[in-house]
């Protein structure tokens, strides 16, 4: 599938990605997002949606999920599309415009903003053949709202934050949860893992999901857990949670002719790489003394959407007036 030729697309649904989108309307640039996951917001969708965020201006703290909510709505204010579960495949150049590429279709355009965080990530899945038939009918790698988790029993498996943040999400709204780790140290903060003690969770070291129980109906009825020195244990669960973190990589971005380093790509101070008209912004944007915060990315994707405008159209002004002034 082809879709409508963009002024500007945009690889990432992060927050700098969602932040440029809006720019891009503010500067009356057409434009549009592609993103490898199945919803916006990146690592704060896919990572910690539960955890509170206190470095936002204007926010004296807020969920990451309610950030990303805000972000949305306010890239959707101008009506361009978020294309999401489009991984990028390629890119090519024709008559000087674009044509970007992905498992999906193309999207043809004039410029680029790569905005694409640590990279196209992907959870990592329980290792045990055993797992495989039970995503999407038991298994869980990404949990947007724990209301789902209402009333069920919940074993969650995984060793770091993210295994923990979900103990702490999930307490207050199933019916049990337990978390089973492979080792019997952790890689979480210490602080995160004391919460869970303290709610009384259960905790299981050294210890592998070895089988999964299905009822009479072919729902998730129990796994059986394998615990080294006391054998095997049965453990009720109508779902469970792979915490084991996420793989990223850039793909195909690193064959684009960019300046690439530590999955990082260097650019000027108007945004640009080494590419013309390829520009990034937010944590994938490397310059002498960088800090990798959201609220430097929203600076940097409204400093690459400016510097783009200018690039598209020489007669442009590249500041583009005070927001306070629009209608």
């Amino acid at each position: 599938m082809e879709h409508p030729p963009k002024d500007i697309t945009i690889i990432g649904a992060g927050p700098a990605g969602l932040f440029a989108l809006f720019y891009a309307g503010m500067r009356q640039a057409s434009a549009q997002i592609v993103d490898a996951l199945p919803e916006a917001g990146g690592q704060l969708a896919a990572l910690y949606p539960e955890k509170y965020i206190f470095d936002v201006a204007g926010y004296p703290q807020v969920l990451a999920r309610d950030l990303v909510k805000q972000l949305v709505e306010q890239a959707g204010r101008f009506g361009e599309p978020i294309h999401l579960g489009q991984r990028v495949t390629g890119l090519e150049r024709h008559d000087g415009e674009f044509v970007l590429h992905t498992e999906k279709g193309d999207f043809p355009t004039k410029a680029i903003i790569v905005a694409a965080g640590i990279g196209a990530f992907s959870p990592r899945r329980l290792p045990q053949p055993c797992a495989a038939p039970w995503y999407g009918r038991g298994i869980h790698d990404v949990v947007t709202d724990p209301k789902q988790f209402a009333g069920q029993r919940v074993v969650i498996v995984g060793g770091g934050d993210s295994a923990f943040d979900w103990v702490l999400a999930l307490h207050p709204v199933a019916a049990s949860v337990t978390l089973v780790h492979r080792r019997a140290k952790f890689r979480a903060a210490e602080s995160i893992v004391r919460q869970a003690r303290e709610l009384g969770t259960r905790i299981i070291t050294d210890a592998e999901v070895t089988r999964f129980v299905e009822d009479a109906n072919g729902a998730l009825e129990a796994v059986d857990v394998s615990i080294k020195g006391a054998g095997e244990e049965r453990l009720p669960a109508n779902a469970v949670v792979a915490a084991l973190g996420f793989t990223a990589d850039l793909g195909p971005i690193e064959s684009w002719g960019l300046e690439i380093d530590h999955r990082a790509i260097a650019v000027d101070s108007t945004m640009a790489t080494a590419r013309e008209r390829v520009y990034a912004a937010g944590d994938v944007a490397a310059y002498p003394g960088k800090v990798k915060l959201i609220a430097t990315g929203f600076g940097e994707a409204a400093t690459a959407v400016n510097n783009i405008a200018v690039a598209l159209d020489p007669d442009a002004h590249l500041f583009p007036g005070h927001s306070s002034n629009a209608e």
